[in-house]
């Protein structure tokens, strides 16, 4: 059970490559980052990513229109078909070669995917299990070079493929008597986007310098006719080879449609025609860069063009009103999609990674988030598990949340690469050490830089580490080989600590008392006491040079990482070490395409970077420059479980053997520069070049671990990689797990016990089955009022089982007050005797205390929008009252007016009367 962890989230990176797509309720952006999918809600602030990964980056998605499966299609060309209800794999493809676009028709029957200069019409997997999912209905061929976009009329009657020779092709999906091909021109660079107007054959385009052409067509979708079937003429016999290649030909192909520049001749004056109705420029004033992204809402008309700059606009079509337009990046906007109501837009943007969404009719960010675009250098989990805080590369310390897997806050007070960061055992400061020289302390209550470290010279600061109490602040130099320890009160620099003769690679502080330990190139690890004039209290002697360090939960063991690929554990108390690992085979490091020695030889040169200890202290994480996570018993000093973090062959030193067809006589092609090209590069910034800047280079980034941590409270941990950051829990469903089971420890007389009413027996009995489902049938069968007696009669051993089980179904269930009431009766009857093994007990209290503070957090802002509502709903009624009253008044006043007209017309009546008389 303690090592069944399984990939459950990425989190520090939103967005890649790629395009994004819309779920079908249009809540919920899809986004490909790497070679996986995630999937962010907008309605609940969520994010997921699905368990599939390709083995490649991720080019293209396409989204089915019911919303239930998807097509995810990687750099060479490998399909998975995913079902997003399911998140299952259904079936693998290859298409052979790189796919630009993948679109499904309206009526989810049929999908085209482009590679190359040729669209592919498939059958899309029904409902029945199939043996082959993809069923090749037509090849269609007209562009005579690589095809960029695809879309459908609404009917699933024609689609139209962009392409990078300028032209845009107009395709039959059936064989229509008066519409199997139409090319259209007018263009002078490569289409971005073709899109058909709602319910017809009319057409706009779009091409990277920025040009808009409007198409109309003389016949409606009705107006398709379908071609009468016709008997193929039977070939001569003497070419029966000739007959049988192409008999093979056309069963790989399927049916091929092949296109020539015009239109067919046949039948001219029924054909199908199109007429240029416009044409309009976006960038007339030259203050835009080439546009990227485009795409068209149908219902409401609306062109959204994203460009090179940043900047995005909004246009009505046809009349190409100007709706909107701003600037949401200083980066490329390389993909654009919009949500099914026209609300919500989403950008990407892969030069930063970030993923934003747009709403234009109120001008507000529904979304933004962004990921580190370099590197992530070091993670640190608070200490009731809701947060972890990352640094990065690009000298940015962001804090996420690991209920949503949102970023929330990001610190951009650093000017160089953040290599560690921290949180103080309060959970509300985050300390990060960077190589601009500083450390900085950040306040999670007001979101601002409170504190500034600096040392007397500039150095460069390379480890940090903070005590419990949170007081002191100390910071290890890798150019001075100093120590440097601050007051996180005052902010002073106390103490430089010198006597290490090579770089301070790590700092520990213990758990239990006021020591530090540091870990040097010079192959010792020192113990610096922090209540004894910061004397070097033992020195530990080491056989390579000390790359980590880490301290058991409980303080009793140091745990030390080396040069030489070894685990070494030490007793801090008497200085001598209880044993070693060697983790060198473990490894297994894969062969860079500059190697010139193999995997095998470069793996003696490797070592474990990053170590962590389990909640627990039973078992340490280690990982390096490898694509291994590896989990070693400490007690057994073995290898339990090794962790492949990713199978992405898009970065480099993943296969141990290099790729024999990719070599020659000068050298691998795998090492051959193809400059920037025609995607982020610079655009024509030097003399005769057609390309982009020839500076710009392409580069694989190695995979590695560069660091590890457990959370608080035991069920989860996370590594910070070349992929991003990486959250595998426990999965507890998948594992049998009991406990001292017997013969009579069965479900029926586990429930034989409920119907007697021996709740305590029953607990007890379910807990040493050790079967989920039945923990909680047995539990939530107890009486409210029963709950504080059954809690008093349990044995320790069971209660503190009792309390992880709570934890964990707290954080799902919806019976708060009830489970609450379990957890207040264990604390408050066995609080003296939990208290004495807290050391034991810490990650069941702590992930207890997690759940506790998600449902308060929750439930605080549920009150808070509720009273507000309620404020409002008084508000307005007072002001519908006083509204009334004025009403009232006015009416009153109306009658009054109208009293005094009668009372003045019936004495004037009166008078007129009395002079009659007289």
């Amino acid at each position: 059970m303690k090592f069944a962890y399984r990939f459950t989230n990425l989190l520090g990176a939103v967005y890649r490559q790629g395009n994004l797509s819309f779920s079908k309720d249009g809540n919920a952006v899809i986004s490909p980052v790497g070679n996986r999918v995630s999937v962010f809600d907008l309605k609940n602030n969520t994010s997921e990513t699905l368990p599939i990964s390709t083995l490649k980056n991720i080019t293209c998605v396409g989204l089915s229109p019911d919303g239930n499966i998807a097509i995810v299609v990687d750099e060479d060309g490998a399909a998975l078909l995913v079902s997003l209800i399911t998140r299952a794999i259904l079936h693998h493809f290859h298409f052979h070669k790189p796919v630009n676009s993948i679109r499904f028709s309206p009526d989810g029957r049929k999908f085209v995917v482009t590679k190359e200069n040729v669209a592919l019409m498939y059958h899309a997997p029904g409902k029945q299990r199939e043996f082959n999912a993809f069923v090749l209905d037509k090849s269609y061929y007209g562009p005579y070079d690589e095809t960029t976009c695809i879309d459908w009329t609404d009917d699933s009657k024609c689609f139209v493929v962009g392409s990078k020779d300028m032209s845009t092709w107009v395709f039959g999906a059936e064989r229509w008597a008066n519409l199997i091909y139409y090319s259209l021109g007018g263009h002078k660079d490569v289409i971005v986007g073709c899109f058909f107007e709602k319910d017809s054959l009319d057409l706009y385009t779009v091409s990277q310098d920025g040009t808009l052409c409007v198409w109309e067509s003389d016949t409606e979708l009705d107006g398709l006719v379908l071609t009468k079937s016709r008997d193929k003429p039977k070939p001569p016999r003497q070419g029966e080879e000739e007959e049988e290649e192409e008999d093979k030909m056309e069963a790989e192909e399927g049916e091929v449609i092949r296109g020539k520049a015009g239109a067919p001749k046949e039948k001219e004056n029924t054909n199908v025609r199109y007429k240029q109705m416009s044409k309009h420029f976006f960038n007339k004033e030259g203050d835009f860069n080439n546009l990227t992204a485009a795409t068209y809402h149908k219902p409401s008309h609306i062109l959204v063009t994203g460009f090179a700059s940043g900047i995005f606009h909004l246009h009505e079509l046809p009349e190409f009103n100007l709706i909107h337009s701003l600037s949401i990046s200083d980066q490329r906007i390389a993909s654009v999609a919009i949500n099914s109501s026209g609300d919500w837009i989403g950008f990407g943007c892969s030069g930063m990674g970030q993923l934003l969404v747009w709403e234009w009719q109120s001008e507000s960010y529904v979304f933004k988030q962004q990921g580190h675009f370099n590197n992530m250098a070091s993670l640190a989990y608070s200490p009731d598990g809701q947060y972890i805080v990352t640094g990065g590369d690009d000298g940015k310390v962001k804090v996420w949340n690991t209920n949503s897997g949102l970023c929330f806050v990001t610190f951009t007070e650093h000017t160089s690469s953040i290599t560690k960061v921290t949180f103080t055992s309060s959970g509300f400061v985050i300390v990060s050490a960077s190589l601009d020289g500083t450390v900085r302390a950040f306040d999670l209550h007001r979101y601002r830089n409170f504190r500034t470290f600096t040392s007397p010279r500039q150095v460069q600061f390379s480890s940090l580490a903070v005590d419990v109490s949170g007081e002191l602040v100390s910071a290890g130099a890798q150019d001075s080989f100093e120590i440097f320890l601050w007051s996180m009160r005052t902010g002073r620099l106390l103490e430089v600590l010198g006597g290490h003769e090579g770089p301070v690679s790590c700092l520990c502080f213990s758990p239990v008392q006021s020591i530090l330990a540091s870990v040097s190139w010079d192959r010792t690890v020192r113990l610096w006491d922090m209540l004894d004039s910061w004397q070097v209290k033992e020195t530990l002697p080491l056989s390579s040079d000390g790359l980590s360090v880490a301290y058991r939960p409980d303080g009793q063991e140091l745990a030390v990482a080396t040069l030489n690929g070894e685990v070494s554990f030490w007793n801090p108390q008497t200085g001598t070490q209880n044993g070693s690992v060697s983790g060198r085979h473990d490894l297994e490091t894969g062969r860079k395409e500059t190697d010139k020695i193999t995997a095998k030889q470069l793996a003696k040169g490797k070592s474990f970077t990053a170590l962590c200890y389990s909640a627990d202290g039973e078992s340490i994480l280690a990982g390096g420059q490898s694509k291994f996570v590896c989990i070693y018993n400490v007690k057994e000093q073995m290898l339990m479980k090794k962790f492949e973090i990713s199978c992405n062959l898009s970065f480099d030193a993943m296969e141990e053997f290099l790729d024999r067809r990719k070599m020659t006589e000068f050298g691998s092609l795998a090492l051959v520069d193809e400059g920037a090209g025609d995607g982020d590069g610079v655009n024509i910034s030097l003399p005769g070049v057609r390309k982009g800047d020839m500076s710009s280079r392409h580069f694989k980034p190695e995979i590695r671990v560069s660091s590890l941590r457990f959370s608080p409270t035991g069920r989860s941990w996370a590594a910070t990689t070349t992929e991003g950051l990486l959250v595998y829990s426990l999965d507890g469903s998948l594992v049998f797990d009991p406990y001292d089971l017997d013969m009579d420890v069965t479900p029926t007389s586990i429930r034989k016990q409920l119907r007697l009413q021996e709740w305590a027996a029953a607990i007890v009995l379910a807990f040493r089955l050790n079967e989920k489902a039945l923990k909680q049938e047995v539990l939530e069968t107890v009486p409210h009022k029963q709950i504080p007696v059954v809690c008093s009669s349990l044995p320790d051993i069971y209660v503190e089982k009792l309390l992880g089980f709570l934890a964990a179904s707290l954080e799902k269930s919806g019976h708060l007050q009830f489970y609450m009431t379990w957890a207040q009766s264990l604390l408050m009857l066995h609080g003296q005797k939990l208290k004495n093994r807290s050391g034991a007990i810490l990650p069941t209290i702590q992930a207890l205390q997690k759940s506790i503070q998600r449902h308060f957090d929750n439930l605080s802002k549920l009150c808070d929008f509720n009273m507000y509502n309620i404020r409002y709903a008084t508000a307005l009624s007072k002001q519908k009252r006083v509204k009334r009253a004025a009403e009232e008044d006015v009416v009153e006043e109306e009658e009054d007016d109208e009293d005094e007209e009668l009372s003045e017309e019936m004495s004037v009546a009166s008078l007129e009367d009395a002079d009659l008389m007289l």
